[in-house]
């Protein structure tokens, strides 16, 4: 296929409303199911089906399973370039919301995924050891750096490396941020850790997690995480 029949193609696909509200509403960074998506452009969840097929098959999005689910995203920030620079020449309106994940507010905030921390609070940790250079996740896993190590054993955070110089770590994406939290032995080990410590515990009836006056103090010292940066938005 020439450049410019590409060309064309492309714009096809992206100038159909339906088409074009979906990509619109993966342009902050989540990853959404077919009927969240379905949602935000106003069709049936077999309507968008067809559509995010063919924006999968054009190299648009991509889609990864988590457990029983399938969630879409931008399939890279050049897309992601793309959709913004026609949403300013566009002047685009403004989009439907999109609800996600528990609306127990106690739930996004802290809770367990499996043995690991989720919900705002490990997005929290995972954006600070990132910015810090601690950690390098990418889609495909993680990896533990020089910084991180001396950090998790200042931490008291015990975690058996399975290589020489990296940690067992992986992205998991959360269910309500729909962003990357840290996942594997690392995870578990920083999850363990959080609770000897007495920064969580559990609340009663479920996998909510609550964090403790010792737990805010802790994380501040250690991630430079407060309250406010775990409300999320009004």
């Amino acid at each position: 296929m020439s450049s410019n029949a590409a060309l064309a193609e492309t714009a096809a696909l992206i100038g159909d409303p339906a088409r074009a509200a979906m990509l619109a509403a993966l342009m902050d960074g989540r990853a959404l199911t077919a009927g969240e998506l379905a949602s935000a452009a106003g069709i049936t969840p077999q309507t968008a089906s067809g559509h995010l097929g063919r924006l999968t098959e054009a190299g648009l999005l991509a889609m990864e399973r988590q457990g029983r689910h399938r969630y879409h995203r931008l399939a890279s920030p050049a897309v992601a370039r793309l959709i913004e620079g026609l949403l300013e020449l566009a002047a685009a309106r403004p989009r439907r919301a999109v609800a996600t994940g528990p609306r127990d507010a106690a739930l996004r905030q802290a809770r367990t995924c499996y043995d690991h921390l989720a919900g705002r609070l490990a997005v929290a940790i995972a954006d600070a050891m990132t910015a810090r250079g601690q950690i390098e996740l990418t889609a495909d896993g993680g990896a533990v750096t020089p910084a991180g190590e001396a950090f998790l054993v200042g931490l008291g955070v015990a975690a058996a490396p399975t290589r020489r110089g990296r940690l067992f770590c992986r992205p998991c994406l959360d269910w309500s941020e729909r962003r990357p939290h840290v996942a594997g032995v690392l995870g578990a080990a920083l999850c363990t850790r959080c609770f000897a410590l007495g920064w969580v515990r559990r609340r009663a009836g479920g996998r909510a997690l609550e964090i403790t006056p010792a737990g805010w103090a802790g994380f501040r010292d250690a991630f430079g995480i407060a309250p406010e940066d775990l409300r999320g938005p009004a």
